[in-house]
């Protein structure tokens, strides 16, 4: 008889099969490991990704607020037609100075917002807007030559560009109480807004809302400022009706130089907008009579303020040359 207490042999074979089907999970069990595993991959790819992808940047200018603040600064006022801005020296200095903030941060571009007449670019304008990494965006001018609609544009940009995070970081130039709710947009994106200014002789040229508001402030003092504005001498009284110790320009000089500006106008702005001109002429309209006196004296280095009759000839160069077109 076999004793019931001995259990019956087993063969090797048969030993080693026993373990190996406890020891097999589940169908179910694997299936789930094996999605762990992909996920787990996949972040791992996602995480290498972003190690390796450098954050951006762009810088905001408020161009209205800039020729401002550091025309007080360094020339003791804040007339555009009384001193030169060297804008393409000015924003290298801020990329420059962004580089060193954002060490490990690549430029995304800058950003250059000022007002026009009815949106046209001035022959200043478009220079900086051939200018690399430069975007200039335009609003319009009113009749006392106030900026109008440019908060909109900064905060319709810096908003889509946090949204659809394109910028980490934006360096906003400029001071109005309008752009806080442009700080605000892109900082629910997830973008950190940094604000810098220009240092101001007394007080803010800043508003405490705006201040507030931001991740970090930064000012721009005298120094950084002077080697981008020069006053212009040439805009001083003469009260003896001379050019600074030098010779009057004659008619002729001058009325070319309005030919000149005119010729720039129809290569910037088409012809049908320089044609729209034509109906009023001898007169033109109080703004662009301005403008063409901006232009025509920063050509010939020399003011024309006080003399009537050379701002005829320029008015002359002009129609002159835009009669041979039309």
């Amino acid at each position: 008889m076999t004793d019931p207490s001995e259990s019956p042999e087993q063969s090797p074979e048969q030993s080693a099969e026993q373990p190996a089907r406890h020891e097999q999970p589940p169908e179910h069990l694997r299936a789930i490991a094996a999605a762990v595993q992909r996920t787990n991959d996949l972040l791992t790819r996602v995480l290498a990704e972003v190690a390796t992808t450098p954050s951006t940047h762009a810088i905001f200018v408020d161009a209205g607020y800039v020729y401002a603040a550091a025309g007080r600064l360094v020339a003791g006022t804040e007339d555009r037609r009384s001193f030169d801005l060297d804008a393409e020296g000015l924003i290298e200095a801020f990329i420059d100075r962004a580089r060193t903030i954002f060490p490990d941060s690549r430029l995304l571009r800058v950003y250059w917002y000022d007002g026009a007449r009815r949106r046209i670019h001035t022959t200043e304008q478009q220079r900086i807007a051939e200018l690399p990494d430069v975007k200039v965006r335009l609003g319009n001018l009113n009749a006392n030559n106030q900026q109008k609609g440019v908060d909109s544009l900064i905060r319709t940009d810096l908003e889509s560009l946090a949204r659809h995070r394109a910028i980490s970081d934006a360096a906003l130039i400029g001071g109005d109480e309008d752009l806080v709710s442009a700080v605000e947009a892109a900082q629910g994106y997830g973008a950190r807004v940094h604000l810098w200014g220009i240092e101001a002789a007394g007080g803010r040229n800043q508003a405490e809302p705006l201040l507030w508001e931001v991740d970090s402030q930064r000012t721009f003092d005298l120094d950084f400022c002077k080697p981008y504005v020069t006053r212009r001498t040439t805009h001083e009284a003469y009260a003896d009706g001379a050019f600074a110790g030098r010779p009057a320009p004659g008619r002729d000089d001058v009325r070319f130089v309005g030919a000149q500006v005119a010729a720039q106008w129809l290569a910037s702005r088409g012809r049908d907008n320089v044609a729209e001109l034509l109906p009023g002429h001898p007169i033109l309209p109080g703004a662009v009579d301005q403008e063409l006196l901006v232009e025509a004296e920063a050509l010939l280095g020399l003011s024309l303020r006080g003399h009537a009759d050379l701002r005829r000839a320029l008015r002359d160069g002009f129609w002159d040359h835009l009669h041979t077109q039309f």
